[in-house]
């Protein structure tokens, strides 16, 4: 079975991109902590003008969709308090914010983020948000499968280039609660 490496020219350390990415990423990947080393951490340089998944994978393949996770943020609201979470789901699914979200933040409503917030608060860029580097105080749900998926082709913080993580990385992640269910068909 192919992994996301093998879809790309140019795969390399993402310690070995940091000019490239956001501050956030760029931090918590000098900060790294884990049982996956950093060095297993790869950037791919991408266009931004195909950083949309459906875009990203016509170009490269449709293989490449079963290994490519989103990360979406969401707000949780409860009694005039919102919460901003991150949720990671592969790419062929989506996130079941008004269940398993809602749940999970002990939410009386969930929804999207308004895209304003979730660039601002997360300092990154649309489209291109990633779980690695989130501020501290967001939860993050990580839906089972992707955790289970030897390498997930995700964000890099900017619409410009992709990284490639092992999906149990992604469940060691500051804040990161893994879930079943949480991508939906």
């Amino acid at each position: 079975m192919p992994v996301p490496m093998d879809a790309f020219d140019d795969v390399r350390p993402a310690v070995e991109c940091l000019d490239l990415l956001p501050e956030p990423v760029v931090a918590a990947i000098r900060d790294w902590r884990g049982s996956v080393p950093v060095e297993e951490l790869r950037h791919v340089d991408t266009d931004p003008a195909i950083a949309d998944t459906a875009l990203l994978v016509e170009r490269y393949g449709p293989w490449l969709l079963e290994q490519s996770a989103n990360c979406v943020v969401v707000a949780g609201k409860r009694g005039g308090e919102t919460t901003l979470a991150a949720c990671v789901v592969l790419s062929h699914t989506r996130v079941d914010v008004n269940g398993v979200v809602r749940r999970q933040l002990g939410a009386r409503k969930a929804s999207f983020a308004p895209m304003d917030k979730a660039v601002g608060d997360s300092g990154m860029e649309y489209g291109g948000i990633t779980p690695i580097g989130l501020p501290a105080d967001w939860p993050l749900l990580v839906d089972a499968a992707v955790v289970d998926t030897p390498y997930a082709l995700i964000g890099s913080g900017s619409r410009r280039g992709k990284l490639i993580v092992p999906g149990k990385a992604l469940a060691e992640l500051p804040g990161a609660t893994v879930l079943d269910g949480l991508g939906i068909a």
